[in-house]
């Protein structure tokens, strides 16, 4: 595979200089990740972010609030940050320094914990959190909270499962979003990874992942790496570089966002949209004042997309949010015939709420 500067470049951000361990799905990724952070760092407590999502084994279901605050709850372990949301959150856009404040809310946390005699082995956290509803990171939230969190002891670990390899445009990976000079200590990756084909990663320092083999505990995994996942990776490769992918991204994704701001300008439930590249959302408000959520009509509006062939879905503490993380093929036809179907099923409904 022949791949351009630019490409050689996001990579090696990651690869080259690192410690990468293949695995079979995303689910082992953020597992391996977790264990990682406690092997090296000796500590077990974990800060995530509140309606996080991380996986569904077990031990990703104890860091994900998402999901543990509808099962057995909150592990004494865990501990949660507020979701730096700029739009409904504790700072919001008017703000001078959102990222600064949502950070020191990570600080503050540590400083408990540490309090009652715990220690801090990793941040987990999403590069842009999705299930918490689309949500764009404030400017220099990443790099202080990095820097709290390292001061404490830990290490900080990026999820990039559903925002890696190109989605944003921009960048290849989230986490850039935050500044050229940023890094994680662990970063994940699956999804985009096989197109659709089970494979995945854990890139991190040899440092780190020699605390497997030092202490003799060292990772396994059957299928992880094997012949044909790696051929099948290195196939998406080729297509995000020969087809220009990050670029559609930008230019689609761009578009995308002008025409649902277009419709926010025509229908006042329409609340926010936000987003970067192919990762979008728009939040669904019975009032903008007040911001109260429209979880019904975000329903109503996935279902008649849904019979008109367009498949979205609902993401967000109250599910009104309108997710997109489409094919990165995606084109400016299709961004078209989907916000135009939108503006005439959210007429549907705005006309009959006033009848």
């Amino acid at each position: 595979m022949t791949i351009s500067c630019n490409m050689q470049n996001a990579l090696q951000i990651l690869f080259p200089r690192n410690s990468v361990s293949f695995t079979s799905s995303t689910q082992e990724a953020n597992d391996l990740a977790l264990r990682l952070a406690r092997q090296y760092t000796q500590n077990k407590d974990v800060v995530v972010l509140n309606h996080a999502y991380h996986g569904h084994l077990t031990s990703l279901i104890d860091i994900s609030p998402y999901k543990f605050w509808k099962l057995e709850g909150q592990k004494e372990w865990v501990h949660v940050a507020p979701l730096p949301d700029t739009y409904r959150g504790l700072y919001r856009e008017g703000h001078p320094n959102p990222g600064q404040a949502y950070a020191d809310t990570v600080k503050n946390l540590i400083d408990e914990v540490q309090n009652r005699g715990r220690k801090i082995s990793c941040f987990f956290v999403e590069s842009l959190p999705s299930v918490g509803g689309h949500i764009i990171l404030p400017p220099g939230y990443f790099p202080k909270v990095a820097e709290y969190i390292r001061a404490a002891g830990g290490v900080f670990v990026a999820d990039e499962i559903q925002t890696g390899f190109g989605r944003v445009g921009s960048h290849f990976w989230a986490f850039q979003l935050q500044g050229e000079d940023f890094c994680p200590d662990i970063v994940t990756m699956g999804k985009p990874m096989g197109n659709g084909h089970p494979l995945a990663c854990v890139v991190t320092t040899k440092e780190i992942a020699g605390t497997f083999t030092a202490n003799g505990v060292e990772y396994f995994n059957t299928f992880g790496g094997n012949p044909v996942s790696c051929a099948i990776g290195l196939a998406v490769l080729d297509v995000i570089e020969k087809e220009d992918l990050r670029a559609n991204a930008v230019r689609v994704g761009s578009q995308l966002k002008k025409l649902l701001k277009q419709l926010q300008a025509k229908h006042t439930i329409i609340g926010d949209v936000r987003g970067v590249g192919l990762f979008l959302g728009f939040e669904l408000v019975k009032d903008r004042v007040a911001l109260t959520p429209a979880t019904e009509e975000a329903g109503l509006l996935v279902q008649r997309l849904k019979e008109r062939h367009i498949c979205l879905s609902t993401d967000g503490p109250w599910a009104n949010v309108i997710k997109f993380k489409p094919p990165m093929c995606f084109s400016m036809e299709d961004a078209e015939r989907v916000t135009e179907q939108i503006g005439f099923i959210l007429q549907e409904i705005e006309d009959a709420s006033n009848n």
